[in-house]
């Protein structure tokens, strides 16, 4: 049985992690490469590290940044943030990132997910999806939660998946940094119906709603942020925890 895996997320702005609610009220959490060492440190199984800001104002990802983490972190790292062409992936892996995560550019040109899988690897490719719960569906949303589109988001992953995406990191917006759980139903929906791995963001606020997205929604992995940059869970804790509800998780 495959172990489920701990990976906290840092959202960058400005070469500095910060964390919001809602995607709102954005504020500072700190060094991402001291805290991303940290994290590794703990017993984390990922990291991913995401340019709020890339796609929105139209630069590329740091691959000097990505360079400072890669000789600081010793486990997996996952980067996204205004991935659009080859040549930003080449950059970031050469750098030293071990997957890279599209999101709007992908969404925009589907095509750009069989071309890189082509060019890398199905395992190097995560598709991230922000969606949000409202007229009764869950919807994707693009530009970091900016711009809604009419697809929804169960569609819109199965197709990514068919056109060689590797992983679906999945965030709902309506939890995200509320703290009041994950969302199970869309989650599970997708855990349950694609042959790839299925990260659940979004809600992460006590550990007991790790135990529900695992054992309920079937997620292979869960991502949190807030939770982790201001001390309320620390990840050893929490895997002792999950190991003493049946959780597989590797220590």
């Amino acid at each position: 049985m495959l172990t489920k895996r701990i990976i906290p997320c840092l959202d960058i702005k400005d070469g500095r992690t910060v964390k919001g609610i809602n995607f709102e009220n954005i504020r500072d959490a700190g060094d991402p490469i001291e805290l991303g060492a940290l994290y590794a440190s703990q017993g984390a199984d990922e990291l991913v590290f995401l340019d709020i800001t890339a796609t929105n104002e139209r630069r590329k990802t740091l691959a000097e940044l990505v360079t400072r983490i890669a000789r600081h972190v010793n486990i997996p790292f996952t980067v996204g943030g205004g991935i659009a062409e080859v040549e930003d992936v080449n950059v970031l892996l050469q750098s030293g990132a071990d997957k890279i995560s599209v999101n709007t550019a992908a969404f925009k040109n589907p095509g750009l997910v069989d071309l890189l899988a082509r060019e890398f690897g199905s395992q190097c490719i995560v598709l991230a999806i922000d969606t949000r719960f409202e007229d009764g569906d869950w919807y994707v949303y693009l530009n970091g939660g900016r711009v809604k589109t009419d697809r929804k988001a169960f569609d819109w992953a199965k197709e990514a998946v068919n056109r060689g995406a590797g992983e679906i990191l999945l965030t709902s917006m309506n939890n995200d940094g509320t703290k009041q759980g994950f969302a199970l139903d869309i989650t599970a929906q997708l855990s349950q119906n694609l042959n790839v791995p299925v990260i659940a963001s979004g809600g992460a606020g006590t550990m007991e709603h790790f135990v529900d997205v695992f054992e309920n929604a079937q997620a292979d992995a869960a991502l949190a942020a807030s939770i982790f940059h201001y001390k309320e869970i620390e990840i050893p804790e929490l895997k002792t925890f999950l190991y003493g509800k049946g959780v597989n998780v590797r220590f």
